[in-house]
């Protein structure tokens, strides 16, 4: 009797075990089951999105309050897209606000920051943010102040 009840609890703490893991991956990819939030989608087209990817953070004021739904190549003026999905709360944003590709820390994550314009018109489902500021790729950077060196 006392071995089958070790091997039960042994079983319930694998269980568990297990579900922290899964809830655990679930937390660290960004994935999530079901938010319950609406959304509204707005566009924005940068000329160098860096390592910008889909399920990027927007930001605003240090605020997650969406992500980068997808980013396109528009053959038009050779840009890229990026949709960017707003929770509903966040439905306030001046039309005129801008947008821009920001890292975090030193060499973290790129993601979109939004800063707030300021027409009374707000942004809607289908909007486009017309100010953009491209990322930074370091790696330019780092060539035009060694190319700079090489001149002086």
């Amino acid at each position: 009797m006392t071995m089958k009840w070790i091997e039960t609890l042994v079983g319930g703490l694998m269980i568990a075990g297990a579900l922290a893991l899964s809830m655990l991956a679930f937390k660290v990819s960004g994935i999530q089951l079901s938010s319950g939030d609406n959304y509204y989608h707005v566009t924005a087209d940068f000329e160098n999105v860096g390592s910008l990817q889909a399920r990027s953070k927007v930001s605003l004021s240090g605020l997650v309050i969406g992500e980068v739904e997808k980013i396109e190549y528009v053959r038009e003026d050779y840009t890229a897209r990026v949709t960017l999905k707003i929770k509903s709360s966040y439905d306030n944003l001046p039309i005129d606000s801008t947008a821009a590709i920001l890292t975090q820390g030193m060499l973290g994550d790129q993601y979109i920051g939004l800063s707030v314009g300021a027409e009374e018109e707000s942004l809607v489902d289908g909007s486009v943010i017309e100010g953009t500021q491209s990322a930074l790729v370091l790696e330019e950077l780092i060539g035009a102040f060694l190319l700079s060196m090489t001149k002086e």
